[in-house]
């Protein structure tokens, strides 16, 4: 009997199964929508601590000075990075059966979801995004992960994909259990 060949009696082991990204990718202006949303938070983070070396002088000392200079370095790099890292990575699909979303940025999710699971898909425009034309799609599923969320949607796409997916879950013949 060869190295290859299974014992008599035995099963092979299932072919792996490689998980291909989804199609879909978000808006490009979503690129911008997180660039201002992350820049808001940074200068929230840095007038606090301008405030308090302000209102406070005697807190105006080389550590707390290093730290403000700090922010300023992690708030430069995070801006450049994170939004073109997460624009090349945040892709979504629907298929007759599921829908499929892809997110992240240091840390890589994919989520599967069975249709016949769906419960609630929902929109969702913060005022940045109102101003860029984006929505985020909450897809709410009976699952304890959580929901899907696809975000920096143009509104015509989340539009229509409300459309499809409520038409797909409508015509399934799930519990959503």
């Amino acid at each position: 009997m060869s190295a290859t060949t299974p014992p008599p009696g035995s099963q092979l082991p299932a072919p792996a199964l490689r998980l291909r990204p989804p199609e879909h990718s978000v808006d490009p202006r979503a690129v911008r929508w997180w660039r201002l949303s992350a820049l808001l938070r940074w200068l929230l983070a840095a007038a606090a601590q301008i405030a308090l070396l302000v209102l406070l002088p005697s807190w105006a000392t080389v550590p707390r000075l290093a730290a403000l200079a700090l922010t300023v370095v992690l708030a430069a790099v995070h801006l450049a990075v994170m939004p073109r890292r997460r624009f090349a990575v945040h892709r979504w699909e629907t298929t007759d059966s599921a829908i499929y979303t892809q997110s992240g940025w240091l840390v890589e999710e994919r989520r599967i979801a069975p249709l016949a699971r769906v419960q609630t898909i929902d929109h969702e425009r913060g005022p940045l995004e109102r101003r860029l034309g984006l929505t985020t799609i909450t897809v709410t599923t009976a699952s304890s992960a959580g929901p899907l969320k696809i975000r920096g949607l143009a509104e015509d796409t989340a539009s229509r994909l409300t459309a499809d997916l409520t038409a797909a879950v409508r015509s399934g013949t799930g519990d959503a259990t």
